[in-house]
């Protein structure tokens, strides 16, 4: 019994009895608690976290979300209700979420297959490799010396969003970035100008790829197909695009949709090493056009 001032208070009698009840059970946990389960229990996070990070990135991950709100909300209402008909409906359903969850995410699973192929797939582009200094000097070369020319180009540097589909419209290189050999690609009149190039990691995966075009209309009439087509990808992905007008020779850029012209090599240096800078981030560069 619990006395305060000589009287007895019955409800704090309970809550001392909860709280012991409380303690007893969580003793009881721990007791029965094991290296086993502290190993099931690292395999189940490694696991969840693996996949958030293969899916970190691709249009699929907000699409992931809602099939996991609606999944946990289904198993809250099934457990905690006594909706016979919905819980069954749950539970039937299982089968057909398995079967859908291939078609549905094909290309994030795609995606997911490559990165297990490649080393540090968990850890990798958390540090600035030593070979991203030489790239960004390759590309700034590159462009300046066709911007001079007026060589067309553009080019497509993959961030965290996986452009596989698109390298596979394109013709396979898998060679290192020099500024010789995108000018070669870029010279008019050779097979591989007309399409764009695309750069994973610090390789040349691809030339002459298809890009999509944006539906918007351009801030500028006299902008040609191909700031339509840098607009257009990174609109669907978290790429960088730089391009160099064949009329004028200018250098621009885009990123989340967003396109920046007139650049300068300094400015266009700032905008490439805040891209490597930033992976997976969202970066903000100034626009000068905004689209309407």
């Amino acid at each position: 019994m619990v006395y305060h001032d000589d009287v007895y208070h019955p409800k704090h009698a309970r809550d001392y009895r909860s709280v012991g009840s409380a303690l007893e059970d969580i003793a009881a946990l721990t007791s029965q608690f094991n290296i086993l389960d502290l190993i099931d229990i690292l395999l189940v996070t490694l696991v969840f976290y693996a996949v958030l990070r293969l899916f970190a990135g691709t249009q699929g991950v907000q699409l992931l979300r809602g099939v996991l709100v609606l999944v946990l909300l289904g198993v809250l209402a099934s457990s905690f209700t006594r909706l016979s008909a919905f819980s069954w409906l749950i539970r039937s359903s299982g089968i057909v979420v398995l079967v859908a969850i291939p078609v549905v995410f094909q290309p994030e699973l795609r995606r997911a297959l490559e990165r297990l192929g490649r080393t540090g797939f968990m850890f990798g582009r958390a540090s600035r490799s030593t070979g991203t200094a030489k790239l960004i000097s390759e590309l700034l070369d590159a462009c300046q010396r066709m911007s001079q020319v007026r060589s067309g180009a553009i080019i497509v540097l993959e961030g965290q969003t996986g452009l596989q589909d698109t390298i596979e419209t394109g013709v396979r290189m898998g060679g290192q970035v020099t500024s010789e050999l995108l000018q070669t690609i870029f010279y008019p009149g050779t097979p591989l100008h007309d399409g764009a190039v695309i750069i994973r990691e610090e390789r040349l995966e691809a030339a002459a790829c298809v890009l999509p075009l944006t539906s918007r209309p351009l801030p500028d009439p006299t902008l040609g197909t191909r700031h339509r087509a840098a607009l257009g990808i990174t609109e669907e992905s978290d790429a960088l695009a730089i391009i160099v007008s064949e009329e004028t020779g200018i250098m621009s850029a885009a990123r989340n949709g967003r396109l920046v012209r007139r650049l300068d090599d300094k400015r266009l240096r700032r905008v490439l090493e805040q891209f490597f800078e930033s992976k997976g981030q969202v970066v903000q560069i100034e626009e000068e056009h905004p689209a309407p």
